[in-house]
């Protein structure tokens, strides 16, 4: 039902009337699309009119209540938006918005934002989801881009994302993929409308990095840094079950690494007794960035880009030299994204050439950010790799080598 309250919020000069449906959403935008009124004005769960259009609104149907019956309604009806619960940019170093905990039933939307996918890797890894309890619908098959690497033309992608988002049905979007492409569709999602939507999760990693930044700037929402479709069916299952505590529970349980120290001598282990932690052996705290090395810096300097400062910076990679390694951590470190970091868990870093040449890489290039900083953590591509959601907090142990993560229930 349409409700509406008596127009007794200021603003402006003038006094406004909220209105509302205790029904959904989609009733509330059409009612206000026949007023005329565009959903740009959508206010987290109403629309402010003036108080001039009170008696046309009544008379067009909708039913005229006291504010605290409206919000008795809203609240009832599970409608009822607080400002902390609104899809919204919420500044880097601040803990971002987490959706809420999946359960058996769920739909996933399957979604392809980057590379063409293996049918039969697609359908394991779906196995595995209908294996919880959850419905999974498969990505819409779509025309080739004349570019072997992208699974479909840019806008057909894009509007693939956001009509997954948008739909009350679906209760998690998963991304089938990485390789190239999510960049692309960053300025041709409609981010206006993605934050009228109910938050729900964004599962992915490696070139969805782009999109878990955008989604972090824009949206202020929380998305899921772990496996893509075709590769839940690979991991350990460490890594799964893992994953699917995350998604139904809300917890990811603890993440060690390697204490990276700063006397450490090629060859060596980079958590011996050679040298004093980098950053002390500090306890640090902060919500979770980050992802693939090499996508970050391609984003440097870009719209929708969530630093690292107040934050703990997750980083991995795969397939890149070195040299390359090298190349990315500078222009991160000379745009600033690391400007204000607490700490920085290293991943794995999968066929990038010999581990003790880029442990020293890390050392050289992160030991002057003067924070602690963890390397060979169980996160990319290798076999295991667990989940983390980005934007949740996080603890930090310098000394013990161990990330812990806030629970999300």
């Amino acid at each position: 039902m349409i409700l509406i309250d008596p127009p007794n919020a200021a603003g402006h000069g003038r006094l406004w009337s909220h209105l509302a449906s205790d029904t959904s959403y989609d009733e509330l935008h059409a009612f206000a699309r026949l007023l005329g009124v565009p959903e740009r004005g959508f206010d987290r769960d109403h629309y402010d009119v003036p108080a001039q259009w009170y008696p046309r609104v009544v008379e067009l149907g909708a039913t005229p209540v006291t504010s605290r019956e409206l919000i008795v309604r809203l609240r009832s009806a599970g409608l009822r938006r607080r400002k902390s619960e609104v899809l919204r940019p919420r500044a880097p170093g601040r803990g971002l918005l987490r959706p809420p905990v999946l359960v058996e039933g769920d739909v996933v939307a399957v979604v392809a934002p980057a590379g063409p996918a293996d049918p039969d890797r697609l359908e394991a890894g779906a196995d595995v989801l209908r294996g919880w309890g959850l419905q999974v619908r498969p990505a819409v098959a779509a025309g080739g881009s004349g570019l072997g690497w992208l699974a479909a033309p840019d806008p057909v992608r894009a509007a693939a994302l956001v009509e997954a988002f948008l739909d009350p049905g679906v209760a998690a979007v998963w991304c089938t993929r990485g390789g190239f492409g999510s960049a692309r569709l960053v300025e041709l999602v409609d981010w206006h409308a993605l934050s009228a939507a109910v938050p729900k999760p964004l599962v992915g990693f490696s070139d969805v990095t782009a999109l878990h930044q955008a989604f972090a700037a824009r949206l202020g929402l929380s998305t899921v840094h772990g496996p893509v479709l075709t590769s839940i069916a690979d991991r350990d299952e460490a890594t799964r079950s893992g994953l699917r505590s995350l998604l139904f529970d809300g917890v990811t349980g603890p993440v060690a690494g390697t204490v990276l120290r700063a006397g450490d001598e090629p060859g060596g282990e980079a958590g011996g007794d050679g040298g004093e932690a980098l950053g002390g052996g500090a306890v640090v705290e902060g919500p979770l960035v980050g992802g693939n090395l090499t996508v970050l810096a391609s984003l440097a300097g870009a719209p929708l880009v969530h630093s690292a400062v107040d934050s703990i910076a997750v980083l991995e990679d795969i397939g890149e030299r070195p040299y390359r390694l090298d190349r990315a951590l500078t222009q991160l470190l000379r745009s600033g994204w690391f400007e204000g970091v607490r700490g920085v868990v290293c991943g794995e870093f999968t066929d990038c050439g010999d581990p003790d040449e880029v442990v020293t890489l890390l050392r050289q290039r992160l030991s002057p950010l003067g924070v602690p900083v963890l390397v060979d953590a169980p996160i990319g591509h290798a076999w295991s790799n667990v989940a983390l959601p980005l934007g949740a907090r996080a603890r930090l142990d310098g000394t013990t080598g161990v990330l812990t993560v806030e629970s999300g229930r």
